[in-house]
């Protein structure tokens, strides 16, 4: 009996492969979408760690300062604390590097310098400990102005083949408006982005610097309890209460901790496809279980148990299911090598900028994402195997055996709904909006439950109007019989739709929000900023102080505002957050000042007497607890003076509102630019918006911006090492707000691409189920068609009823997924996006795309309809009819 089963199994799936081959693809592709979002991402992850240890080395603790340098007065008492073994004391900052062969018109490798103790880095951070080549002089890990890189920064610089310090050309690095000539004298091992090493004294001399170091790795005594000690300097008079101590992993932890929330709903768009298969394999068997029938039946005379047709069923189901996975895991493998060549591993997030990793195959995540498809396949093969276990073999080999639907499937998909509802309101868990996913699912799940008990309702109400002709009324009484088979036709329809159309309200909804904000902060016509652009530059990109002053003097300028981006850590286990300074017309403006220029979520509050306003983005509020119309003590203390500790706070900063911010994750601060100088002391700028006088020459403006960046850059010009420097590159670009806007645009729709293949993927995979389920059932009904040829019917008049069938069915099914899909995506914008990346946005609804889709499916469906009804409805059907005399 099982060879006889497994035979019978074997000979469906062989006779039917376009409607076994719905599935499998279905199943493949979410298979191999997840897995490769894994694969991607752990790979990023692992190659950023690494990168991150290599250039930290292992310290026990690290300590480093909110904002800001820390005064070196600080390594003294560290340094010969009795708890201490060794504190190596570092200075870091990024420049933009060049050589002479790569000319003035290349874009530059942004470079991270670190300044150290050769010392005692053998021991701190062995990876970073300098090997000066055979030719270089032998105090060369001393010497002003001189630097040993890494392989990345070699090949960056067009200095892979050089092993020579005579023959290597000087490197020209640039920061800001300032630009220095440095020698390479050998190589360091680390791997990762571009990176160069040169002697602590060194670096400090070179950037004018002295006394200022950006953070003190710090190895402990064996047997010290690192909390204790950390409370017992905390309370050594004199010290900063700026500074903070960061475990060695906290840069790994606050990346992967950022990029999480991306990559979790990355994960959750590759099921999408996943959960498309199974509901394709649910209604691929559940055709076949009905068109099977009669074979079940004579199965069952012939002795095979209840228990054993449920086997059967389900051994289909897991067949297609491994099938897909096992293909799944193969093409996600190629889709990952294939990302991580050509995104490096970010997948369009920005969040591993300069990372190259390379592919980290994982087996235990492809056996799970192998037994996800595999489940999946079964979930969706269980309600068929459990309808073959309950067919009643007489009445079915009677042909009385299809008996109407049940019509408690529309009191599930109530209770359903009703659960994705209540959940969509449920917080988010450990800052991932899981009740928010579940309730898509169950809204999902309960909307194609539905599907019976709606058609039922709709039909019952066309019913009059197709009473007027024969052939409106034999399609409706036929749809009205075999409802529940409608459904399974349209429900891969039904699930499909209303997954595109969730994802692209969802889209449409963020990019028109995105373009409203950039309308609001880019008030200005014309931006003024260093021609460093790229990404991670960090502190490299700053105007010198003064020189935003000295452009709104020009002439041609009517206007001018400096704007001012700088990190600030306030928890080392938390992404930085960002400072933002920028005119907000003083503390006497008050609300009004923040409200013109600021995209504000509300209403700006009147600031109290004493206090100082700032401005949070919507991410503060959820990530650091805070609220409109509090005092915010951690954010005053990041800003008190770190030579005059425990005294009085020089600002107490109050939350005067909130405003909408889509270009940072991890929450930006906003205040205002003379409060900034007046604490930091630090007038250098990101960015200088600039209004011209009206009739003023452009391009004259522009030169002369030009000429203060050159002037200001040879008076700060540090002694260059060597004669052969190369040529200075341009020191200032102009970018005009439409400019900005395109960009930002760019960047948006590459962080969406996956998101946009992802919704083609599960269009195609619906249309693709429609004209499986389709053909199966009207190459199933040769018969019927034959019947109705020997009634009279011509050939066109049967087309006619099954293409008006198939528009029917597609049509209902394309209405009931518009209308599921835009219940998931108010779920999706509202609860998911506001829980995973911390904004809000505003519901938009593109109403001719989404007609376009839902006209591009019921035509499918149409087609298919049709050519399927012309290949049965030939002579072949006439003659089917002698199978039952």
């Amino acid at each position: 009996m099982l060879a006889l089963l497994r035979t019978f199994s074997w000979r469906d799936l062989r006779h039917h492969p376009w409607r076994s081959a719905a599935a499998v693809v279905a199943v493949m592709l979410g298979v191999a979408l997840g897995f490769a979002v894994q694969v991607i991402n752990a790979s990023a992850l692992d190659e950023f760690s690494q990168a991150v240890r290599a250039v930290n080395g292992q310290p026990d603790l690290e300590l480093r300062a909110m904002q800001g340098s820390l005064p070196e007065a600080v390594y003294g008492p560290l340094a010969t604390h009795p708890q201490v073994a060794r504190a190596s004391p570092v200075l870091e900052w990024t420049a933009v590097a060049r050589t002479a062969a790569q000319g003035t018109a290349a874009a530059g490798t942004p470079l991270r310098v670190v300044g150290a103790d050769a010392l005692l880095l053998p021991a701190v951070a062995p990876a970073l400990m300098p090997r000066p080549w055979k030719d270089a002089d032998r105090l060369a890990l001393l010497a002003p102005a001189t630097v040993f890189l890494n392989a990345a920064a070699l090949q960056a610089l067009g200095l892979s083949g050089h092993e020579s310090a005579r023959t290597a050309p000087p490197v020209l690095l640039q920061a800001g408006l300032q630009q220095w000539s440095v020698r390479v004298a050998g190589t360091v091992a680390a791997g990762g982005a571009p990176l160069a090493v040169m002697d602590l004294g060194a670096a400090q001399d070179l950037l004018g610097r002295t006394g200022e170091l950006t953070r003190i790795d710090l190895q402990l005594q064996p047997g010290t309890d690192a909390r204790a000690w950390q409370q017992a300097v905390r309370a050594l008079p004199g010290w900063p209460t700026q500074a903070v101590f960061a475990q060695p992993g906290d840069a790994a932890q606050r990346i992967g901790n950022l990029s999480r929330a991306y990559r979790v709903n990355l994960n959750v768009l590759a099921l999408v496809a996943l959960f498309t298969g199974a509901f394709l394999v649910y209604s691929v068997l559940a055709l076949s279980v009905a068109q099977r029938a009669p074979q079940f039946a004579l199965l069952a005379v012939l002795g095979a148990t209840p228990r054993q047709r449920l086997a059967l069923v389900l051994w289909e189901s897991a067949a297609l299911g491994l099938l897909g996975s096992t293909a799944g895991i193969a093409l996600g493998t190629g889709l990952a090598a294939a990302a991580l060549r050509l995104l490096g591993g970010d997948l369009g997030g920005g969040y591993f900028a300069g990372v190259q990793p390379a592919l980290q195959w994982s087996l235990p995540a492809a056996g799970v994402y192998g037994g996800l498809g595999t489940l999946a396949a079964l979930a969706g093969g269980w309600w068929p195997a459990r309808a073959a276990q309950a067919l009643p073999p007489a009445q079915t080999l009677k042909g009385l055996g299809t008996a109407a639907a049940r019509g408690r499937a529309g009191a599930t998909g109530l209770v359903l709904i009703a659960l994705g509802v209540l959940l969509a309101l449920a917080p988010p868990v450990f800052g991932i909006p899981l009740a928010a996913y579940l309730a898509v699912a169950l809204l999902l799940v309960g909307g194609i439950a539905l599907l019976p008990w709606g058609l039922d309702q709709v039909l019952r109400r066309l019913q009059p109007l197709a009473g007027r002709g024969a052939l409106p009324l034999l399609a409706l009484e036929r749809a009205r019989r075999m409802r529940a088979t409608a459904a399974m036709a349209v429900g891969g329809v039904v699930a499909s739709l209303s997954l595109a159309v969730a994802l692209t309200v969802m889209v449409s909804s963020f990019r028109g929000s995105v373009l409203q904000w950039l309308d609001a902060v880019l008030p200005s016509p014309l931006y003024v900023r260093s021609a460093i652009g790229a990404p991670g530059s960090g502190d490299a990109a700053l105007l010198p102080a003064g020189f935003a002053e000295a452009v709104a003097r020009l002439p041609q300028v009517e206007r001018l505002q400096a704007l001012r981006a700088s990190p600030l850590q306030l928890d080392p286990a938390r992404p930085a957050l960002t400072v933002l300074s920028r005119p907000l017309g003083g503390q006497e403006a008050g609300a009004g000042g923040a409200a013109q220029s600021l995209p504000l979520v509300g209403q700006a509050l009147p600031v109290p007497a004493g206090r100082t306003a700032v401005y949070v983005s919507e991410a503060v509020l959820d990530l650091y607890g805070v609220r409109p119309g509090m005092d915010w003590p951690a954010f005053s203390k990041a800003f008190e003076p770190l030579a005059q500790s425990h005294q009085a706070q020089a600002a107490i900063f109050y939350i005067a509102g909130v405003w909408r911010d889509y270009a940072r994750q991890s929450g930006a601060v906003v205040m205002d630019r003379a409060v900034w100088l007046r604490l930091t002391g630090d007038g250098r700028t990101s960015d200088l918006a600039v209004w011209p006088r009206d009739g003023a020459d452009t391009a004259a403006l522009q030169a002369a911006v030009r000429a203060l960046a050159s002037a200001q850059a040879q008076g700060g010009r540090a002694a260059t090492a060597g004669d052969a420097t190369p040529q200075a590159p341009a020191l200032v670009e102009f970018v005009s707000a439409g400019a900005i806007r395109e960009r930002s645009l760019r960047i948006f729709d590459r962080s969406f691409a996956v998101t946009y293949w992802l919704q083609a993927v599960a269009i195609g995979i619906g249309l693709f189920g429609v004209a499986a389920s389709f053909s199966a059932q009207v190459l199933a009904r040769r018969k019927e068609f034959g019947l109705l040829a020997h009634l009279g019917l011509t050939r066109r008049q049967i087309l006619a009823v099954v293409a008006g069938e198939g528009a029917a069915w597609t049509a209902a099914g394309a209405a009931a997924g518009v209308l599921l899909g835009l219940a998931v995506a108010v779920v999706l914008v509202h609860v998911v996006n506001p829980q995973s990346f911390h904004w809000t946005m505003d519901l938009r609804v593109p109403a001719l795309r989404l007609l376009g889709l839902c006209a591009a499916v019921v035509a499918a469906g149409t087609l298919t309809a049709w050519a399927s009804g012309r290949a049965a409805a030939g002579q072949n059907a006439v003659l089917a009819v002698k199978e039952d005399w």
